[in-house]
């Protein structure tokens, strides 16, 4: 019995100040690599414009995506490759991962306040009084 190819987390920092038009390139490019060298894209997460933990090259802030894959060993390298001279990447990591992990947070829900808790904030608020 053939083992499974393992799966991957390719996490991609794009450059804020680049056009939204060479963004979407990047994250099409990286797509197609996958799919042309028999990859499997498992989930793709978009997390948005997040504020970096220290400044790279002069920037504070990037657009964060996640894509997890399962593929063999030349899909990592054929993505390095190309997201090394790709414009508008500010930092990109592939992480082989160990079987057996949880699914990936959802990011976006987990920054936004439960609409409980807006309506209690809305409610806690100082009335002005003409």
């Amino acid at each position: 019995m053939p083992a499974q190819n393992p799966t991957y987390d390719l996490m991609l920092l794009l450059d804020t100040a680049a056009e939204e038009e060479q963004r979407t390139k990047v994250l099409a490019e990286a797509e197609r690599i996958l799919e042309s060298s028999s990859a499997t894209i498992v989930s793709k997460h978009d997390w948005g414009v997040r504020r970096t933990a220290f400044e790279i090259r002069h920037k504070n802030d990037a657009e964060y995506h996640l894509l997890q894959f399962q593929g063999g060993p030349e899909t990592p390298a054929a993505l390095d490759r190309y997201l090394r001279i790709a414009d508008g990447v500010v930092r990109f990591r592939v992480i082989k991962l160990r079987a057996g992990l949880g699914p990936v947070p959802d990011l976006r829900a987990a920054n936004e306040p439960a609409p409980e808790v807006v309506a209690a904030e809305a409610a806690a608020a100082p009335v002005e009084r003409l």
